[in-house]
């Protein structure tokens, strides 16, 4: 059946493949006696290994399992390679009759009294005990044996594959399928020479008709017992029978591959659809539970000695039980037992705590789903859930990691709070936990366990890192328990456990061996090897003496490996494991083989291959020797396919020392490159030079074709996992950076499978090894990108606009990486089949500046940060009562510290950066060691009876005195450092609180200041009043705010009439008044400069032998109130942060000049912390926080963003200059170059700008000014040509509109509107007019205009009111009101509609023929604030909006369909229409340039907002309203009776779209 054979690997198997890979399955074809020798194909131990890869397809596969071709060939019937003692001695029986035929089989066997039950063993050639034909022994056998035993020793190897594949008795319906060739007419051809081969033949060249009889039985059996599975084919006889060549036969092999296809697929379709119907949706989470307790109860069966250990153990869980507590460490060198320990606490859990407990165990690194920290509290979290009923993790959660370590944490304490039962989580080996981080260090894993909660861990002692981690995160000694090695009888004990489990024993004299190679026990890991060394052991067999070390038992277990299969298959085979990154599936090792040309010039070294089309490696040569690794080789299932690896880590250390050196690794690595790129799949065939051969051979190797999808939401996991890797390791680091790094199938593909953190590991892993400036553009780009995809979901068009917008900065500087990326991504765009909106230039914040990073992960605003610079951490206080430590380096949580149950309000970072001090609202502080996570003790500082919630807080430690003081509101509490024990408390008045306290370290004295300006002084050491005054530099105002000059032993005060003064022992100086209340006061490092906020300013003051002047002429502007500000580390810059959600940056070298605007997270700046060269920006109304780096502020960057604050900016020349009111003087208009970046002049406008418009046909701007006056200004000039005269009123100009075609501009007031005539004609602009005036009459003020040709001029109200004003007639025509303030309106540019949008999210569409609504739309989300923009299309298909939430719209104006949302991370203040889409300035000073694409069939449109929480747009139709209206038989009475009623209200009823 070699035709048969050959047609289905090159034709069906790579269908059902790719069917398989389609839907997310692995395919694998078990064909071991494909490329052998007759001889070895019919050996009886490839017999015996053919039966066990049978057992392991049924067991494993879920379609087809057994494919049986059969045709006239019965096969031949080998002599056994065992006979069981029974036997034996039934033959020994029949002694007498036939001595000569047991002579021969006493030559050929020998008894192994190793096996249980004993066997007598075929002796093969070379043995020393006779090399007999095997024919031979087989006839003496069946002379020999009974009538019912002869039946089991003439079975063919055929028959007895079909037996256990097909035929064995008590199994369900197999998947099976057995394809029968019947010849028609081959009886009467028997001696024709063509026939004989297809037949078996007797020694004399005569057919078998005994075989055949066997044969018909065999086929009757399988069409009595399973006629379903029966194809059958019949073929005429030809003299060219088998030819491939042969029409009949050619469409015999097509139909017989089809067919087998056609089953497969229907049997893996039925498997799948029984899945879905099951609810497979955790399907994962059940195969990871199953398979880590089945390898628990595995290690734990074999488990010896330590009987003390464990009662210890018990001992301690049982103490814990009712008391927070440290997680337990279990420690030892590899090898030591530790995973045994594991499994046996499993077992013996509900003992050990004598309560009922659910536990969980992991063995890490022994499956995908425990492979990183990612995985492991995924499925942790999950399965806690499950078992105790609570709700799953939602999505939102598991996309970001941080998260799902606070989901974890929080879940301990929910289990615990329950007190129903207790929770066990056991996690062997974190030194197998992949991890990211080089520092080895475990963030997720709490440092205190609640009550009725613990966990247990194991970690190898040596220099990996993990035990020292665990060592600096849990300090306490008895957290602690070192394992030691077995006794030599508990060693021997474990060795006898094995081998009884594997049914073997020893003879007296191999235990006596094993007991001289082992005579003080030792290591587990050790016995094991050993083990597998002495299972092989036959009773008759002398073994060499054992190593004394686990790690030469290892070289000596590969030795044995060597000689029994060669040298360069153990070292390939294993090689190729050791090398994957994760592991290695059977069917991607024996592809790897297959391209292995040394390998196979190996295994073809005595024999030619079958094919001359393909070229496969002998999979029996694998088989064989995995079947000789035994237990040293694990199964790990995953994502994907079950994963092969070594289980024994010094097992891998020897193999690595034998096969890994040098270029041999590198080779290894390539070739797997190659496999995981593709190169040689598909047909591609490769050039091979066999030893039997003269020429070279071309041959296809049939290996997996590699695509990065398998289909439109199948991913290649194991290609992403793998190949860069491989190429990392391979030293391609070319095509590391084309084909993974820098190609954006591959970072789309990544990001959309397993989330944007594992292709940042990916970054992570290749960048240390790559000098590329476009790679860390491109990494840091997705840095950026992460905040957005882990709030709107992973989204290929939110990836790819996030990183167009980014990185298309950079393509003219790197066009070769970048400029590539940028080109896919616009070419996947192009073929985008929803509307879309794509991004033409770079508009959101580029990588390379001074933004490190975005850290998300907190559930509540951020209200304390403070630094800990020595080991660079961030520690974060939030409205929720947790204490984040954040890495800096590794952007990452450290420690998630619980505790507080109220707001965290002060922070303190001491002792060289490794304690901190958290006070909160709850009036407790608690001391943290921040290495270790640990809560070192906590303080009840109770407040004064009736004190009403503090708002002043505060925090200092002197580590000189070792004291901390604490002070809220009217109390000041003073703490030892090191006991936490109150040294004094100072209580105050609840009428008159503290609003800063300072330490006057050089007098010994405390210095507090309340509210109402009374200063008091009290003695550092006993809390005892020294000295009370009131303050004589301001009188009746109340104190705002405070800060001590601790060098100075002084402390600066804030007043609410904006005084300034500074307050020491002996009195207080009044430095200055400022205009508004102080907000806040700042002082620099060195207390040389002084920053005071009030109002939307910061002033900035120098220290002098006075005290502190300003330091310069201006001060610092924002364009709302200021919250914060902080000094750069040399004094030489500024930051300040606002509610306009900036941070902006100031040089104070350059006398204030503004060097940054950056942005926030999206809500008022509340704290600003600096740590050396960084600085965290964070809010109270965000959970989220930025860290800039100040180096970065300073330098050059690709793109300047404009600095427009006001939201005024105006564009001309097709988006090359922006026009907004100057920095710091509004009477001024900047004009900004973007191509440049930079300021190319100012237009002086005498006033203050209010409002600014372009009439870019005539080349003019008008600047509306606060006096009332317009000024027009020629864009070709820095002079204005034109003022028109405010009205009467001199009100400020609050709006301009210009038509669409720019003939009319309106002029709009508070209450008054004024239309002009705008001509070109003459050298210079006319403007003429105004040609009309009206007054609105209303008490509301007007909030936006727009003026059409005509001169009828639409305005909204801030009351929400919308009119048509038609100039020439005089007329107003109101139209229906908005429930708040109009924000915006705008005319198509055919001037047949109107739109209009409020600030609640209402838009709508308008007729201006009839002044009627045609379209009502609504826009909610949990973000949306508002409508802040809009505009219509050039075609006036389609409207633009920009919302208050940082977002665009698009919806169509034939029906609101809402089209396109995104997230553009800041407020657009402007749209302007272009031919394909529009441009946008930003709040964040840059340009959107997008195109819209819509394509003209939107049969299938996907939901824009699928990626927006909670948001719905809803439509209401004016034609649809009508219509129902007319058929008043569809509408209820009390429908009727509320349009009756109500006839100008909006209904209720929307259709969601």
């Amino acid at each position: 059946m070699d035709a048969e054979r050959e047609a289905l690997q090159s034709r069906a198997y790579p269908e059902i493949q790719d069917f398989c890979q389609k839907h997310g399955l692995a395919f694998e074809v078990v064909d071991l006696r494909w490329g052998l020798s007759s001889a070895e194909a019919t050996e009886q131990l490839t017999t015996e290994i053919c039966l066990e890869e049978i057992d392991r397809c049924r067991e494993t596969s879920i379609g087809s399992s057994f494919v049986a071709l059969l045709g006239a060939l019965y096969g031949q019937s080998p002599a056994p390679r065992l006979i069981q003692e029974a036997e034996w001695e039934a033959l020994q029986a029949q002694r007498a009759a036939r001595p000569r035929d047991l002579e021969l089989l006493a030559r050929s066997f020998r008894r192994d009294a190793n096996a249980v039950p004993p066997t007598y063993v075929r002796q093969g050639p070379g043995t020393g005990a006779g090399d007999p034909e095997d024919g031979s022994v087989a006839a003496v056998l069946l002379g020999l044996v009974t009538p019912e035993q002869r039946d089991r020793f003439q079975r063919s190897v055929l028959e007895w594959e079909i037996e256990r594949g097909l035929l064995s008795p008590g199994d369900g319906a197999p998947a099976a399928t057995v394809f029968l060739r019947e010849i028609r007419d081959l009886n009467k051809h028997l001696l024709e020479p063509c026939t004989l081969q297809t037949v078996d033949r007797l020694a004399d060249g005569c057919p078998d008709m005994d075989a055949q009889g066997r044969l018909a039985g065999l086929k009757a059996r399988i069409a009595a017992a399973h006629a379903d599975v029966l194809r059958t084919h019949h073929l005429p006889w030809s003299r060219d029978l088998g030819n491939p060549k042969d029409k009949t036969h050619s469409r015999y092999l097509k139909e017989l591959g089809e067919q087998l296809v056609a089953r497969s697929t229907h049997q893996v379709l039925g498997h799948l659809r029984e899945l879905d119907a099951g609810g497979g949706q955790l399907t994962w989470l059940f195969q990871d539970i199953s398979h880590h307790l089945g390898q628990s109860a595995d290690a734990a069966r074999n488990f010896c000695g330590r009987q003390e250990l464990l009662a210890q153990l018990g001992q301690r869980l049982r103490r814990d039980e009712a008391r927070p507590h440290s997680p337990l460490v279990l420690s030892g060198p590899p090898g030591m037992g530790k995973t045994a320990l594991v499994g046996k606490l499993a077992e013996l859990m509900p003992g050990l705590l004598r309560r009922p407990v659910v536990t969980v165990v992991r063995l890490l690194g022994t499956s995908g789903w425990s492979a990183d920290a990612r995985g492991l509290l995924r499925s942790l979290c999950f399965q806690v859930c499950l078992a105790y009923g609570l709700p799953p993790p939602p999505a939102q959660v598991l996309q970001a990691h941080s998260r799902v370590v606070q989901l974890f944490h929080q879940l301990l304490h929910t289990v615990s709070r329950r007190n129903v039962e207790s929770l066990v989580v056991l996690l062997d080996a974190l030194d197998d936990l992949d991890s990211a981080c080089p520092a080895r260090t475990f963030p997720w894993l709490p440092p205190r366990c609640p009550p009725r909660v613990h966990l247990v861990v194991s970690a190898c002692s040596g220099p990996r890192g993990a035990l020292d981690a665990l060592h600096r995160m849990l300090q306490d000694p008895g957290a602690h328990w070192e394992l030691k090695p077995l006794s030599g009888e508990e060693g021997q004990e474990m060795v006898q456990r094995l081998l009884a489990a594997a049914s073997r024993t020893l003879s007296p004299e191999q235990w006596d061996l094993l007991g001289t190679s082992l005579p003080d026990g030792g290591h587990p890991g050790r016995l094991r090897l050993v083990f597998e060394e002495a299972r092989k052991w036959a009773s008759f067999s002398v073994p060499a003496p054992l190593a004394c070390t686990a790690q030469d038992v290892a070289h000596q277990f590969c030795t044995r490996l060597e000689q029994t299969h060669g040298q360069l298959l153990v070292a390939h085979v294993l090689g190729f494991i050791l090398s994957s990154r994760y592991g290695l599936s059977e069917a991607e090792l024996k592809d790897v083989m297959s391209l292995d040309d040394e390998a196979l010039q190996a295994a073809y070294c005595a024999w030619t291959p079958p094919s001359r089309e393909l070229l496969r490696y002998p999979p029996l040569l694998w088989v064989r020797l995995r079947r000789d690794l035994g237990g040293s080789l694990a199964r790990r299932p995953g994502h994907g396919p079950v994963l092969l690896a070594l289980a024994h880590r010094q097992l891998a250390e020897a193999a690595r020392e034998r096969y890994l050196l040098g270029a041999e690794s590198s080779a290894r690595h390539s070739l797997l490159a190659d496999y995981f790129l593709g190169m040689w799949s598909q047909g591609t065939k490769k050039l091979i030079s066999l030893p039997l051969l003269g020429r070279p051979l071309n041959l296809d190797r049939k290996v997996a074709p590699q695509p990065l999808w398998f289909s439109d939401s199948v991913a290649n996991l194991r290609k992403l996992e793998e190949l860069p890797y491989h190429l990392l390791r391979a030293g391609r680091l070319q095509e590391l950076k084309q084909e993974v790094l820098g190609n954006m199938g591959w970072i789309s593909c990544r990001v959309l499978s397993r989330g944007i953190e594992g292709l940042l590991d990916d970054f992570n892993l290749c960048a240390p090894h790559l000098a590329c400036p476009e790679l860390d553009l491109v990494r840091e780009a997705l840095q950026l990108c992460r905040p957005a995809l882990e709030l709107r979901g992973l989204e290929r068009s939110i990836l790819y606009t996030e990183l167009l917008a980014r990185l298309l900065f950079f393509t003219t500087s790197h066009p070769a990486l970048v400029g590539q990326l940028c080109q896919q991504a616009q070419g996947w765009f192009r073929a985008f089949p929803h509307p879309v909106l794509v991004p033409l230039t770079g508009f959101l914040l580029p990588p390379g500046g001074p933004l490190r990073a975005t850290l998300t992960g907190c559930h509540k605003g951020i209200t304390a940060m403070a630094w800990s610079l020595e080991e660079e951490l961030l520690v974060v206080g939030t409205q929720d009562g947790i204490v984040a430590v954040w890495d800096t380096r590794e952007q990452q949580v450290v420690h998630l510290l619980t505790g507080h149950t109220g707001e965290v309000r002060c922070l303190e970072v001491f002792a060289a950066g490794t304690l901190a001090i958290s006070s909160s609202r709850d009036h407790t502080l608690r001391w943290w060691n921040l290495l270790s996570g640990q809560e070192k003790f906590t303080v009840w500082d109770r407040g004064s009876e009736g004190a009403r919630e503090p708002q002043f807080w505060s925090l200092h430690v002197d580590e000189a005195s070792k004291v901390v003081f604490s002070a809220s509101g009217s109390k000041v509490s003073a703490w030892n450092l090191d006991t936490g024990e109150l040294v004094f408390s100072i209580p105050g008045e609840a009428t008159d609180p503290w609003v800063a306290m300072a330490v006057l370290a050089h007098c010994s004295r405390l210095l507090l200041l309340s509210r109402g300006g009374a200063a008091t002084l009290w003695g550092l050491a006993t809390g005892k009043l020294q000295g009370q005054r009131r303050l004589s530099s301001t009188e009746g105002d109340a104190l705002s705010c405070g800060t001590p000059l601790q060098k100075q032993g002084k402390v600066v005060a804030g007043f609410s009439d904006g005084a300034v003064s500074l307050v020491s022992c002996e009195g207080d100086t009044l430095l200055q008044k400022l205009p508004e209340a102080v907000r806040f006061l700042e002082v620099s490092e060195d207390e040389s400069l002084l920053a005071a906020g009030f109002g939307s300013a910061v002033r900035v003051y120098l220290a002098g032998a006075e005290g502190f002047q300003p330091f310069m002429g201006s001060d610092l502007e924002h364009e709302d109130a200021v919250e914060a500000a902080v000094f750069g580390p040399d004094n030489n810059l500024i930051l300040t942060g606002s509610r306009d959600a900036l941070v902006q940056v100031w040089s104070l070298s350059e006398q204030g000049t503004l060097l940054h605007v950056l942005q926030g997270v999206g809500a008022p700046v509340s704290l600003l912390a600096r740590g050396g060269a960084l600085v965290a920006s964070a809010s109270r109304d965000s959970a989220s926080f930025r860290v800039w780096d100040l180096t970065d502020a300073q330098k050059p960057r690709a793109c300047t963003p404009f600095p427009d604050r006001s939201g005024l900016a105006a564009v001309s020349h097709n988006g090359s200059y922006v026009y907004f009111p100057k920095v710091g003087d509004r009477s001024k208009v900047s004009v900004w170059d973007l191509a440049e970046g930079a300021e190319q002049g100012a237009l002086d406008a005498c006033s203050e700008v209010r409002c600014l418009e372009v009439a870019e046909r005539a080349q003019l701007l008008f600047a509306g000014l606060a006096s009332g006056a317009v000024l027009v200004f020629p864009l070709d000039s820095r002079q204005d040509v034109l003022c028109i005269p405010p009205p009467e009123a001199r009100r400020a100009v609050s709006h301009l509109a210009l038509s669409k075609d720019e003939g009319r501009l309106a002029v709009a007031y508070d209450h008054a509107v004024l239309v002009l005539d705008v001509g070109t004609g003459g050298p210079g602009p006319a403007i003429d007019g105004p040609t009309y005036t009206f007054y609105t009459q209303l008490p509301a003020a007007l909030s936006c205009v727009a003026v059409l040709a005509d001169c009828r001029v639409l305005y909204g109200m801030t009351n929400g009111d919308l009119f048509l004003y038609e100039c020439a007639n005089s007329r107003v025509f109101p139209l229906e009101a908005h429930a708040s303030r109009v924000a915006c309106v705008d005319v198509g540019h055919q001037e047949q509609l109107a739109v209009s949008g409020s600030e609640e999210a209402l838009v709508c569409l308008w007729d201006l023929q009839s002044c009627k609504w045609k379209l009502e739309l609504r826009y909610t989300s949990s973000y949306c604030r508002g409508i802040q923009c809009i505009c219509f299309s050039k075609d006036d298909k389609y409207v633009y909006a920009g919302l208050k939430d940082c977002s665009i719209i698009v919806w169509s104006v034939s029906d609101g369909t809402l089209l396109a949302v995104q997230f553009v991370h800041s407020v657009v203040n402007r749209i302007i229409p272009t031919s394909n889409g529009f441009i946008a300035p930003t709040r964040h000073g840059y340009l959107i340039r997008e195109r819209f694409q819509c394509p003209s069939s939107r049969v299938s449109q996907q939901d824009p907002l699928k990626n927006f929480k909670k948001a719905v747009w809803m439509v209401k139709c004016r034609q649809r309203e009508e219509l129902a209206m007319a058929a008043p038989q569809d509408l209820g009475p009390e429908s009727t009776h509320g349009n009756e009623s109500k006839p100008n209200k909006r209904s209720q009823v929307c259709l969601i779209v």
